[in-house]
């Protein structure tokens, strides 16, 4: 047996006691489970990193305008399912600040958080060409939305962009629109977990793609403006979020308050639709459900059977935080930017002690340093790595379960703090020495 930081047969046997017929598959819940069993009996703290929970509080800004929106009795009304005026004003604002893409305000439309808004995306996707049926992930990407497709009953086709960055996407992607199965194209940008920016000839090839194959494109924009590499968060001024959104008219954006404004908990985010595709006319929609204009059905019948609307107080409150940011009076990016100080640290501990990063390249470029980054061990499957660290009070997520095809772990830095630093060295110094 041996002799690591927290007790061997105490963490063997909370992990045995969850009957996982293949560990490689556990999800970040369990993972998260599993953790929260060791720390209760062991009393000692793990540092967790498989999660992406939000590290910092939420923004003043978003809570008062909560509070007062509560006090004007707001609670006691239905929200309207397309979003308040307020709201949806300072969303097509904010995109314009920030990404430079015109859209009206009509066109952006809260959810119950960017989940509620792939799902909701996902279904309408799949719904709006019967001879289309399938979902494309450009691999690796968040575990999640891959089960929604499976709740969907869609089918799911994927790559890893590790093998197919720069001038090898356009053949790759197109290998899979050409045989017309192919209802949208799905990706982060920033990508969870690899955290990979695609540039914007990538983007612009996916764009003219899709205006190519008539197939809408679904861009997941959880860590909005979060390469950090680049100056982004001045409204109105350059650089940009990079966004499929200049190079096709097929789009829908999700924007996320959980990651950007520190939002998670009330559950708020964004679906932004291009005008074109809001007012778009589908015959299969129009069978369905006697309705045919794209966003009229994602919002008096996806939605509203969804969610029934997004909680109004918060909505004032994610106004509130986009109005201020707008205005140039709450610099957001600033306050995360904290995710980047940890991931430069975090990834030195890591590399000292045997580990190497799996996407470690941006085409010719460091990887930035952001919300997440992948790590590897030589001679060790990312499901055995995850498994092994578990007994050095360390959590993350094998790569096999984002879609990736490189061997290795998801390490995210938002919920470490920064007094942990020296528990993870001496962690991480003691499995490199038992694995030498």
């Amino acid at each position: 047996m041996q002799q690591t930081p927290f007790d061997y047969s105490t963490v063997k046997s909370i992990i045995d006691s969850f009957n996982l017929p293949n560990f490689s598959k556990a999800t970040i819940r369990e993972i998260v489970s599993i953790a929260l069993q060791i720390e209760k009996q062991t009393g000692k703290r793990f540092a967790r990193m498989e999660m992406g929970i939000p590290g910092i509080p939420a923004p003043e800004i978003g809570v008062e305008a909560e509070i007062e929106a509560l006090k004007r009795g707001v609670a006691s009304k239905y929200p309207l399912l397309s979003g308040i005026p307020e709201l949806k004003n300072e969303a097509s604002r904010f995109i314009k600040a920030f990404i430079d893409v015109d859209i009206n305000p009509e066109c952006c439309v809260p959810a119950v958080g960017s989940m509620n808004g792939a799902y909701a995306s996902f279904l309408m996707a799949g719904q709006c060409d019967e001879k289309k049926d399938t979902i494309l992930f450009i691999d690796p990407g968040f575990p999640v939305q891959k089960m929604q497709i499976q709740v969907l009953g869609y089918k799911i086709a994927s790559f890893d962009v590790y093998d197919y960055r720069g001038d090898k996407m356009k053949d790759k992607i197109e290998s899979y629109l050409s045989c017309g199965n192919i209802a949208a194209i799905v990706y982060s940008n920033p990508n969870n977990p690899s955290w990979v920016c695609l540039t914007n000839n990538e983007l612009k090839v996916i764009g003219e793609l899709s205006e190519k194959y008539d197939t809408i494109v679904i861009e997941d924009l959880a860590y909005f403006a979060m390469d950090f590499r680049k100056s982004i968060g001045t409204p109105f001024k350059a650089p940009f979020q990079a966004s499929v959104a200049k190079y096709t008219k097929n789009y829908i954006l999700l924007i996320s308050g959980s990651k950007a404004f520190s939002y998670a908990g009330q559950r708020i985010g964004i679906i932004a639709m291009s005008d074109y595709l809001y007012t778009k006319k589908y015959i299969a929609l129009k069978k369905r459900y006697g309705v045919d204009e794209f966003g009229n059905v994602l919002i008096s019948r996806v939605l509203y059977s969804l969610s029934a609307g997004v909680t109004h107080s918060t909505q004032y409150a994610m106004a509130a935080m986009m109005k201020a940011a707008n205005d140039g009076k709450f610099n957001f990016i600033s306050q995360i930017k904290i995710y980047g100080k940890r991931a430069q640290v975090l990834k030195k501990l890591f590399l000292e002690n045997g580990f190497h990063i799996v996407y470690d390249k941006d085409l010719e470029e460091e990887i930035a340093d952001g919300f997440y980054f992948t790590v590897g061990y030589p001679n060790l499957k990312g499901s055995e790595l995850m498994y092994e660290l578990l007994f050095y009070g360390i959590s993350a997520i094998s790569l096999n379960t984002t879609g990736s095809n490189q061997e290795g772990l998801r390490i995210c830095t938002s919920f470490v703090d920064e007094s942990q630093y020296n528990d993870i060295e001496e962690r991480l110094k003691a499995f490199h020495l038992n694995h030498k």
